[in-house]
């Protein structure tokens, strides 16, 4: 059986904690890392009618967008919805996990799903990027080895530099030392000088992986005590940011954007702020979620659309003044990322031969109408 710790593992090499926003509740939400996954669904949020649909099929992990708990719970009464549904996934020993900001922030993940269904080009972060530091990985093994544990490093994800895999670099010297009297060398004898041809193998580790990677390290190696050491490095950092900019193919017009928004994501209506619905646009900005605080980033990366959820009256003022359209096309746009973990789960699944089934919420949380 597969634990939910070794699926969110797999998860957070994609999109890390600590690229979340700040204060931002991302992680597990309730029950076990230690649970077997038997069944996984994926949904954008956690509601009572998601955990009874979770309840009808059989399901033991919840994987959220949306955290289930923004606020802790203070006094656990029954008579409160939300609580009766933490009381229901204990019962049935359900654990739940959100990944909020740090799939909205990751490359690859909710801005990058928002930005490739609008079919946007030439896509940069809209906030300025901040940057993952990476590490670099040391270890000194003797040359009879030091293929086997360059490809136990590989596989547990180190050496990764943008579309390459696998990559390292080997330094050959030698290794001296003298064993202690109660070890077992794999070379020397205990209490003996003991000099041996060695290869210092350095790979490149992102830091979520080195737990990982230096237990694959101590499994390969034949040494009782490896020596290895991790040091920061600069100029190969990955970067990331929140939103995204990026340009359309060819122009459209407010109303014509508008109605390309309602149609790719399914929407009966859509919220437009703009000064002339005629206005050409070329340039957009999108941001899922509540983005109306950062509409000046939107202005100074030149958009002449900002596409985001929640907009409020001021704030909705504040861009028609600066001369910027807007459209606010919910929140529950980034209900997209439904297909787009399934899609990744499953191809990790693969990847690691895990046997449970991974199904999508059919459910739509979207708490507003438009009559």
């Amino acid at each position: 059986m597969t634990k939910v710790a070794a699926v969110v593992t797999r998860f957070e090499q994609f999109a890390p904690k600590f690229i979340a926003e700040k204060g931002d509740p991302v992680g597990l939400q309730l029950g076990s890392l230690e649970t077997d996954v038997k069944k996984m669904m994926v949904t954008l949020d956690v509601r009572p009618e998601i955990v009874a649909e979770a309840i009808n099929n059989d399901v033991n992990f919840i994987f959220a967008h949306h955290p289930a708990m923004f606020h802790p719970v203070k006094q656990f009464d029954l008579a409160v919805p939300q609580n009766r549904m933490y009381a229901e996934l204990i019962k049935h020993q359900i654990t739940v996990y959100g990944a909020h900001t740090n799939l909205d922030n990751a490359n690859g993940g909710m801005n990058d799903w928002l930005a490739a269904a609008l079919n946007l080009q030439q896509i940069k972060p809209l906030l300025p990027s901040k940057e993952l530091p990476l590490q670099q990985l040391a270890v000194y093994v003797p040359q009879a080895a030091a293929a086997t544990v360059r490809q136990a490093l590989a596989a547990a994800g180190a050496g990764t530099i943008g579309d390459y895999q696998g990559c390292s670099f080997s330094a050959a010297g030698t290794g001296r030392f003298v064993p202690g009297e109660k070890t077992h060398p794999t070379i020397g004898q205990p209490l003996e000088p003991t000099a041996t041809a060695e290869e210092k193998l350095e790979v490149i580790i992102k830091p979520q992986q080195a737990a990982a990677v230096i237990k694959a390290l101590r499994a390969a190696h034949p040494y009782e005590e490896p020596v290895y050491y991790l040091t920061p490095i600069h100029g190969l950092n990955a970067k990331y940011g929140m939103g995204r900019v990026g340009t359309l193919t060819k122009k459209l017009t407010v109303k014509e954007l508008a109605a390309v928004c309602k149609q790719v994501f399914g929407l009966t209506g859509v919220r437009v702020v703009a000064q002339d619905l005629q206005q050409p646009l070329k340039r957009v900005a999108v941001l899922g979620g509540s983005g109306g605080q950062f509409y000046p980033a939107a202005v100074k990366a030149g958009a002449d659309v900002y596409l985001t959820g929640d907009l409020s009256y001021h704030t909705a003022h504040d861009i028609l003044a600066s001369g910027m359209a807007a459209i606010d096309f919910g929140h529950h746009v980034e209900s997209i990322c439904k297909p787009q973990l399934a899609k990744l789960f499953t191809t990790w699944k693969q990847e690691n031969n895990w046997q449970f089934p991974i199904i999508q919420s059919q459910i739509a949380t979207d708490p507003f109408q438009f009559l």
